[in-house]
């Protein structure tokens, strides 16, 4: 494959996963203190829209890994869902189409990452340039930051939530127009299966790697989904609270780009401890400094491990269960969406007026101090 062509696949995969996780999945955070004024949503309930996108992507993900590799019509079919209910969220003041919109976005979105993630990283291992991978995961980070700067400039216009569901539904759908022709094509849609899976008990460190992996599902989904709320409760200013998820997105992308290099460095599972660790800190940090510093450092510290962490977890899968990893990274990200989805229905019940999300983002932490510490302690040799 030529270096143009091996560019070109990487910056598809980098559009596609902005699409699909900077829209599908995480659009409903900065549009939510936006929701809240003026469609009266409270924390019970946007913890009740951000679990049923979580469901969502659990159940896509169950799907998509029982099915065979069809990455063309997959990521067809998940960005067009994607851009037709992001669209539809803001054509109906429903609660409960709401809560299906979301849910079926989160479905689409995890068809779109896990089909752009095996295409696209299958013709970059081919060219010969797999360290392109970085670029293609960035595009998480790059979409967080669209979605939050368009959410900003909406809001600092004084439109309302239903327009920036409209907005990011109409870039979606551009976007998918772009990649129509491009995204999964030239490659071996049929995956067949090498063979009988292993059991849990036959792969080192199962459920030591599984826990680890949902508790950083749990961990950075409360500040993930909150962050802009919070801001929103300390200055109501939109051009100020608003920067909170730019902020967390530009992190998450700049670390993803570093994610190579400083694999260089040390071993996946230190970056994974590491990641947890600084995790735990920016989530515990908004409790003692409650101000727009405390958010903004909570935004930088979790914005920039989230996508690290994930990318390590899975790649100390691949070298823990080796030809067993399909089983290990299946049973870890299924624990991870989990966390995501208990998080913020927890949030919902621990949050009052008098302490703010201080509980929540305090339990929040426990796991992931709890992670690091059995990650450290390296276990079995596989």
């Amino acid at each position: 494959m030529p270096e143009t062509s091996a560019r070109a696949t990487a910056l598809c995969g980098f559009t596609a996963l902005a699409v699909a996780m900077g829209i599908g999945r995480f659009a409903f955070t900065p549009i939510l203190p936006m929701m809240q004024e003026d469609a009266g949503l409270d924390v019970a309930e946007g913890g009740w829209l951000a679990s049923a996108n979580y469901v969502g992507y659990l159940v896509g993900a169950l799907t998509v890994a029982h099915g065979p590799s069809k990455p063309r019509f997959a990521i067809r079919a998940g960005l067009l869902a994607i851009a037709l209910t992001t669209l539809a969220t803001g054509s109906t003041g429903s609660f409960a189409a709401w809560l299906v919109l979301r849910a079926l976005a989160g479905a689409a979105s995890a068809w779109v990452l896990v089909h752009v993630s095996a295409w696209s990283l299958a013709r970059l291992e081919r060219a010969g340039r797999s360290d392109l991978g970085g670029v293609v995961y960035a595009g998480v980070g790059s979409g967080i930051v669209f979605a939050g700067l368009v959410c900003l400039a909406l809001a600092q216009a004084g439109l309302a939530s239903s327009d920036a569901w409209i907005a990011l539904g109409i870039a979606a759908g551009l976007l998918t127009a772009v990649l129509w022709s491009r995204a999964g094509s030239d490659v071996e849609s049929a995956t067949k299966n090498p063979g009988p899976q292993a059991r849990p008990r036959e792969i080192p460190e199962f459920w030591r790697l599984t826990f680890c992996h949902g508790a950083l599902g749990f961990g950075y989904v409360i500040p993930a989904t909150f962050l802009p709320v919070m801001a929103n409760r300390i200055v109501p200013d939109p051009l100020s609270f608003g920067w909170a998820w730019p902020v967390f997105g530009a992190a998450a992308l700049a670390s993803t780009l570093l994610a190579a290099r400083m694999a260089r460095l040390a071993s996946y599972r230190s970056l994974w401890t590491l990641g947890n660790l600084v995790m735990a800190a920016g989530v515990l940090v908004p409790i003692f400094e409650p101000g727009l510093t405390g958010i903004a450092v909570a935004a930088v510290c979790v914005g920039g491990t989230f996508m690290v962490s994930t990318m390590a977890g899975l790649q100390e899968a691949r070298r823990v269960a080796g030809a067993n990893s399909r089983v290990l990274m299946g049973a870890m990200t299924a624990a991870f969406a989990a966390g995501q989805i208990a998080g913020p229905l927890l949030a919902g019940v621990l949050t009052t007026a008098e302490s703010g999300f201080s509980k929540a983002l305090g339990v929040a932490a426990v796991p992931l101090v709890v992670s690091a510490c059995l990650l450290s302690n390296k276990g079995e040799k596989p």
